[in-house]
């Protein structure tokens, strides 16, 4: 556990590349989820992940230490036709999204995952969107255990392949 508060915040371009190359080290060192040789195009998608936020409604959130350090990021998207992914998510309407949620191994423990995830959650509400829609995968099982303490529900219409990879949905009801 770590003893600093954490603020989230809305990624300013100089966080952009840290959150990237956090992104990077996160999702290349799960267990089971595929290489960066093994996915290029998903893994350059993680490092530009401060490109998401040239879409309309999409914002790339931070979990700061007191340092300035970035121990978490996630993208959220508040017009799911941007929301970038397989299946038929896009398609949902009166929805907010995240994904890419990543925390720095070296804090996990922290909170820092459920705060981000919490932030999006209050994000759409603010909105006044109805649900909010994730995915994860098998290798995210840390992740899929939180979603499911904070209401996410399995949404089997949401699942789809990333290339050979299971990617499970989830929806939460606001």
């Amino acid at each position: 556990m770590s003893d600093k508060i954490y603020i989230v915040r809305k990624a300013k371009p100089e966080d952009f590349v840290a959150a990237g190359e956090l992104m990077v080290q996160v999702y290349s060192q799960l267990e089971g989820f595929p290489k960066e040789n093994e996915q290029p195009a998903y893994y350059n998608l993680l490092r530009n992940v401060g490109e998401f936020t040239a879409k309309p409604d999409t914002e790339l959130f931070v979990a700061a230490s007191p340092a300035g350090d970035i121990d978490g990021a996630v993208v959220f998207f508040g017009d799911m036709q941007y929301y970038n992914s397989g299946g038929t998510a896009t398609q949902e309407k009166n929805a907010a999204g995240f994904r890419l949620l990543a925390v720095n191994p070296n804090t996990r423990g922290a909170g820092i995952g459920k705060l981000l995830t919490e932030h999006c959650i209050n994000k759409a509400k603010e909105l006044k969107l109805q649900q909010i829609v994730i995915h994860t995968t098998e290798a995210m099982a840390v992740a899929w255990k939180m979603y499911e303490k904070l209401g996410f529900k399995r949404a089997e219409d949401l699942d789809f392949m990333q290339e050979k990879l299971p990617v499970f949905g989830f929806r939460l009801m606001l």
